[in-house]
């Protein structure tokens, strides 16, 4: 899907302050809109109140035409939430720890002029975004967008042990000492889910994940199934038993997701094991109530705790803008 655009329109960039060289980013997009004929963009900036709706709303209000997001995956969650079925095209300069959904679209992570080019001549492309239900002990709810993954439970609890300065330090590896904090400390829960309105099954997990896409950093797909283009939802059970368990879970995720289904022969060996660590799932939308409350994770942000978690796809609902090549 292309468009036609206007030589009379505007952009907005739309930063964390802390996660970019605001002074060489601006200078950037001003004169890729300048080379293309666009008015002079407008600038927001994000702040601990405003992770970038509000920023993003206040562009709308101006009527530009395009939004470029620069920050972590949190700052890209909360501007595309603001967008969902606006039809202004986002396009994201890769600049946090992740960049999942960056990676996801296969964006060159290191050539941010190519990214911003896009937005004056690239290409326009639909995806889709999930909407997780969150469901707290005391019974208030509340719903948030997410555009990689949403998840219940261990993975949740890890990215809450994960130091902010080892962060800052090692990037996304900082995630791995999140893990080894949390596996310790981890127990099983009883999770009752129904899936697209079906009958309700029953599980023991470490974790539940909701995946809008799967790919992760190094070259590990969590979920290689999901398909940001394809209208559902990609859910993975983690529910290993013991140590050996969690060996099974790494090999699932490691191996043979990101290693032996790259080939064919590869493929028929994934087919023919049998593997409980993880169980994978996949529909339109599921709601599942846990026994307690755990904490929840929305793109790789902390969003407190829920006994019940609701999630679900907006087909083609975010326009995402990409360098042609």
């Amino acid at each position: 899907m292309t468009d036609e655009r206007d030589p009379l329109q505007r952009a907005a960039l739309v930063y964390n302050p802390i996660k970019v060289d605001r002074k060489k980013l601006r200078a950037r997009v001003e004169k890729a809109s300048k080379d293309a004929g666009w008015r002079h963009p407008l600038f927001y900036e994000t702040t601990p109140e405003d992770l970038g709706q509000d920023a993003t709303a206040r562009a709308l209000r101006e009527g530009v035409d395009a939004v470029l997001v620069a920050g972590g995956d949190g700052t890209v969650r909360a501007v595309a939430e603001a967008l969902i079925e606006s039809r202004v095209p986002l396009t994201i300069v890769p600049s946090g720890t992740g960049n999942l959904l960056a990676r996801n679209l296969d964006l060159p992570l290191a050539d941010p002029d190519a990214v911003i080019g896009g937005t004056f001549a690239g290409q326009i492309r639909e995806i889709d975004i999930g909407m997780a239900t969150l469901t707290r002990p005391d019974g208030t709810a509340e719903e948030h967008a997410f555009v990689v993954m949403a998840g219940i439970g261990l993975d949740a609890a890890m990215i809450a042990n994960t130091r902010a300065q080892l962060k800052k330090t090692v990037g996304w590896v900082a995630y791995v000492d999140g893990a080894a904090r949390s596996l310790p400390n981890a127990k099983p829960f009883r999770a009752m889910y129904e899936l697209d309105g079906g009958r309700l099954h029953s599980a023991k997990v470490h974790s539940m994940l909701f995946a809008n896409c799967g790919a992760l950093p190094a070259g590990i797909e969590l979920v290689p199934d999901a398909s940001i283009t394809d209208g559902l939802l990609d859910v993975a059970l983690i529910q290993p038993t013991g140590l050996l368990g969690w060996a099974g879970v790494w090999r699932k995720v490691w191996w043979d997701n990101s290693v032996l289904r790259r080939t064919r022969a590869g493929r028929r060996i994934v087919e023919r094991r049998r593997d409980s660590s993880v169980h994978y799932l996949r529909g339109v939308a599921i709601e599942a109530g846990v026994e307690g409350a755990h904490p929840v994770e929305l793109d790789g942000d902390e969003f407190g705790e829920a006994a019940r978690i609701r999630c679900r796809v907006l087909p083609g609902a975010l326009l995402v803008a990409l360098p042609r090549a």
